[in-house]
C-alpha cells in the first residue's frame, strides 16, 4: 500500500528522492555508526583537533546517528530533516571557528532537504517553486 506522499509523487521523483536521501543517511548513519563502534579513538582525536572535549564525541556521534534513522524513517522524515540541518549548522560554524572549509555540511544539508522534497508531496506543498 502506498502512503500519500508517495501516490502523489511521479516514480522518478520519488526514487531520485530516495537515491539522493541515501546519500546523508549511509554517510551520516552508517559511517557513523562504524566510527562510533570500530574507531572511537579517531572520533575522539577529531574532537579534540577541533576544541571539543573528547568525553563529548559519543554524544555528538549518537546524535548524528539517531538524527539520519529518523530521518530515513518516512513517518518521521521532516523531523529528522530539521534535526540534521540543526546539526549541520553545528557542524558549519565548527569547520569556520577551526579555519576550515565548511563544504561537506553545507552540501550535505542541500542533500537532506533536495532528497525530501523529492520524495515527499507535502514539502513540495509547503515550499512551492513558481512558473
Amino acid at each position: 500500500m502506498q502512503s500519500q506522499s508517495q501516490s502523489a509523487s511521479p516514480r522518478w521523483m520519488f526514487w531520485t528522492g530516495w537515491v539522493i536521501s541515501a546519500l546523508p543517511i549511509l554517510m551520516m548513519g552508517g559511517l557513523g555508526t562504524f566510527m562510533l563502534v570500530f574507531e572511537p579513538d579517531i572520533i575522539a582525536k577529531s574532537m579534540k583537533d577541533l576544541g571539543y572535549p573528547a568525553n563529548v564525541a559519543t554524544a555528538i556521534c549518537a546524535v548524528e546517528i539517531a538524527s539520519a534513522v529518523i530521518y530515513a524513517i518516512p513517518q518521521t522524515a521532516v523531523l529528522g530533516a530539521i534535526l540534521l540541518t540543526g546539526y549541520l549548522g553545528g557542524a558549519v560554524a565548527t569547520h569556520v571557528r577551526a579555519g576550515q572549509p565548511p563544504y561537506f555540511p553545507i552540501i550535505f544539508g542541500v542533500l537532506v532537504w533536495l532528497g525530501l522534497y523529492l520524495r515527499d508531496a507535502r514539502v513540495r506543498k509547503l515550499v512551492p517553486f513558481r512558473k
